[in-house]
């Protein structure tokens, strides 16, 4: 890191399923060992200011009364049922981050950005866990749909957080929530694949999962679980923070992002 002004932490492990009980405590401590090695880093040299990619999943999911909206502010409770492997330990490494930053010793600036589900058009074929659910919709994997709403960012206005963070004076000290305006459901995904892109209406499936069904399955399994949550949790989230203090608007509606990632799967090759 020297002679390096500003550092971005912008990468963690994914994981997806269910894990032990042991290798859920190794993943978590990677993932603090690894934002606490660049902050220590960043601290004896000249960084002035790191920025660190967490994600809606620390912020939003225990929030579940919908008449309220959800801000930086709110905190996921760590212990959530049917909250992931993955996003349990970006909520825990944001912990410790800003723990080390607070410390009185420190004196780095720190900001988070974060995102709920980022799509968008891919620099390569690698495909994200939000990537694989929209390929799974357009392609015809996914035989029925569940009536989940969603919040989703454009992994371009994603990028101009990042560096409105790094060069803005007032974002130090701040979380960042990166949302497009609105929210939108899985079954309105269907039907906006459909309408704009009619070359594969034919394989989108426009079945859905009752509410209920996904509420009886969260007793026996816990991708169930998840959904369950994803359903119960609050969806009215606000971006004024970003607006405010970073002067920050979305570029990309909630749908232009969806599309631009059918379109890049399909350019790729992902889509037939």
């Amino acid at each position: 890191m020297k002679d390096c002004t500003y550092v971005m932490s912008v990468a963690s492990s994914v994981v997806m399923g269910s894990v032990s009980v042991t290798d859920e405590q190794s993943i978590n401590k990677q993932a603090v060992e690894g934002i606490q090695r660049i902050l220590r880093a960043a601290e004896k040299t000249n960084v002035k200011r790191v920025i660190m990619t967490a994600n809606f999943g620390a912020v939003g999911f225990s929030n579940k009364d919908k008449s309220s909206v959800t801000t930086e502010e709110h905190w996921t409770n760590p212990n959530e049922k049917g909250f992931s492997v993955y996003e349990k330990s970006k909520l825990i490494a944001e912990r410790a981050a800003w723990d080390f930053v607070n410390a009185t010793e420190n004196h780095i600036e720190f900001a988070t950005i974060n995102p709920v589900a980022i799509l968008g058009p891919s620099l390569n074929q690698h495909m994200s866990l939000s990537f694989q659910f929209v390929e799974n919709i357009a392609s015809g994997k996914m035989k029925r749909i569940p009536n989940i709403p969603m919040n989703i960012i454009d992994v371009r206005d994603v990028a101009q957080l990042h560096v409105l963070a790094m060069k803005t004076p007032e974002a130090n000290g701040k979380r960042y929530i990166a949302t497009a305006d609105g929210q939108i459901s899985m079954p309105e995904i269907t039907q906006l694949i459909k309408k704009e892109r009619p070359e594969l209406a034919s394989k989108v499936s426009t079945k859905t999962i009752p509410d209920f069904a996904i509420k009886l399955g969260a007793r026996f399994n816990s991708e169930a679980q998840e959904g369950k949550l994803l359903l119960e949790m609050n969806r009215n989230v606000s971006n004024q923070q970003a607006r405010n203090v970073l002067g920050w608007t979305p570029s990309y509606t909630q749908e232009e992002a969806i599309l631009a990632s059918v379109d890049c799967m399909r350019d790729y090759h992902i889509l037939k």
